[in-house]
């Protein structure tokens, strides 16, 4: 049965920008009971679960990083007195009532003595030479990645209930319990008791339990969390605040003014963006609430007036057209040639468990009677390694790897006649060279790969001709 309530998900940028968060989103003018049936799970600040895990994109290591490398007797000490201090600057810039600050700073002490007390039992094993502490390892970053979200989570409610605000801190990160309970069990348990129409619950966008977030979900586990709250809860709505609108293509690359909002679209095209490594919605997150026929909405924390764009399961445009033009900047395609493998079956099955083996990311595949093509977004290291497994069990087989860019055009509908011709004419018009292109019979998304340098020409070419001339046309058409 489907609830009055929504379920927001707070992304850690809008996190860190606390006033506007509060004026666009957690009030955002309500008062009395216009404040509640809401609940709201929340990232880490930005940069936080850098410094816990290690930096998303430089790979800088953070507690985690440095205690697996054992990096000097006070290296991931260093690293989590830098974590206390971290939150501790962040909690004396966002209270201003010094109760608060000394309750949030109390919290914070309590959190990471507690992780710092399991650490250095492990670090105690670890010197002894005997003991073997790496199957911890992945428990210990379950531990620390639970932290951010904790304090996040705490801090929001305080920052509420300052305000006069009935908000409840709902904390699913088992940071000191023994149970190990599966995901859905621990939401179902936390939820008992909370009157949705009188209480406004921050949650923490980490879980503990059997399943292992992190192990399961890498970073993208605060929207798992989000979603299985909404789909456990019955929500009329899902609704993820983002640092910007979902758009039809990057407005650095083709411009303010012509970048538009999608508005509305469906689950198809957000489970493309999710291949493309586009933070739209995990793909295991958004099928839990297609499953549901729960709506996911996304909204822009800092345009509070705008209702953002609206994903349904059931959504086509009114007539064909791409929604969103993008892709991945620095891609690598692995060609795999064999003469022998006319006919014969296993080179592909033996291909997919190299790169599942070293957790190469597949965005797309090709083949033909002898060359099998995956076009991967992953690094020339990894790529290295493919090749050397592959090359071992294959030695006949000719494989290479080279850098490309891939760029897809995407839509619930992209079915309008002539939409191919129209890109590759505009590409070729631009002297952007096709090296390869992926068309799915589905119409939801064309793949184009180009060269890495012509990855931006590509995207404000294609986002000119199907995107801007495209609306130009349909809204001429309209007035007439």
């Amino acid at each position: 049965m489907t609830g009055t309530h929504s379920v927001e998900k707070i992304g850690g940028t809008s996190m860190a920008a606390t006033a506007t968060l509060f004026d666009n989103v957690l009030i955002a003018g309500r008062k009395g009971a216009d404040l509640y049936n809401r609940i709201f799970v929340v990232s880490a600040y930005a940069g936080m679960t850098d410094l816990l895990l290690e930096h998303k994109k430089s790979g800088a290591s953070g507690v985690y990083a440095r205690f697996v490398a054992d990096d000097g007797a006070d290296g991931w000490r260093l690293a989590i007195d830098d974590v206390r201090r971290a939150m501790k600057e962040r909690n004396a810039a966002m209270f201003a009532r010094p109760q608060s600050v000394a309750e949030a700073d109390a919290f914070v002490d309590r959190r990471i003595d507690a992780v710092a007390a399991c650490l250095e039992d492990l670090a105690r094993l670890r010197s002894h030479g005997r003991f073997c502490v790496k199957e911890q390892l992945m428990t210990v970053r379950e531990l620390l990645a639970g932290l951010g979200e904790a304090h996040s989570a705490h801090s929001t409610a305080l920052l509420l209930r300052d305000r006069g605000v009935n908000a409840c801190f709902v904390d699913l990160t088992l940071w000191d319990q023994q149970d190990m309970r599966g995901l859905d069990e621990r939401i179902e348990q936390a939820f008992v008791g909370i009157d949705l129409a009188t209480s406004l619950p921050i949650v923490t966008g980490y879980a503990g339990c059997s399943e292992g977030m992190v192990r399961r979900y890498a970073r993208g586990y605060s929207e798992m969390t989000f979603s299985r709250v909404a789909v456990l809860t019955g929500a009329r709505e899902a609704i993820i605040h983002k640092e910007f609108h979902l758009s039809s293509a990057d407005p650095k690359l083709v411009g303010t003014d012509k970048a538009r909002k999608i508005g509305r679209t469906n689950y198809d095209v957000a489970d493309q963006l999710a291949n493309l490594g586009m933070e739209a919605i995990h793909p295991g997150a958004g099928r839990g609430l297609r499953q549901t026929n729960i709506p996911l909405r996304v909204r822009n924390t800092f345009d509070r007036e705008d209702g953002g764009t609206l994903i349904c399961g059931d959504y086509v445009s009114e007539s064909p057209r791409v929604e969103i033009v993008t892709g991945i900047r620095h891609a690598q395609a692995l060609q795999f040639f064999e003469q022998d493998m006319v006919g014969v079956k296993g080179y592909d099955a033996a291909i997919l468990d190299a790169l599942a083996r070293h957790d190469a990311w597949i965005v797309s595949k090709s083949s033909n009677a002898n060359t099998i093509t995956h076009y991967l977004a992953s690094d020339p290291t990894t790529m290295k390694r493919v090749i050397a497994d592959l090359q071992a069990r294959y030695p006949d087989a000719a494989i290479s790897t080279q850098p490309v860019a891939i760029v897809s055009v995407i839509g619930s509908d992209i079915s309008r006649p002539g939409l191919v011709p129209d890109a590759l004419q505009a590409l070729a018009a631009a002297d952007v060279e096709v090296v390869a292109m992926q068309h799915q019979i589905r119409n939801v998304d064309v793949q184009f790969v180009v060269h890495a340098a012509q990855f931006d020409m590509a995207v404000q070419a294609l986002h000119r001709a199907l995107v801007e001339e495209d609306t130009s046309a349909l809204e001429g058409r309209r007035a007439a």
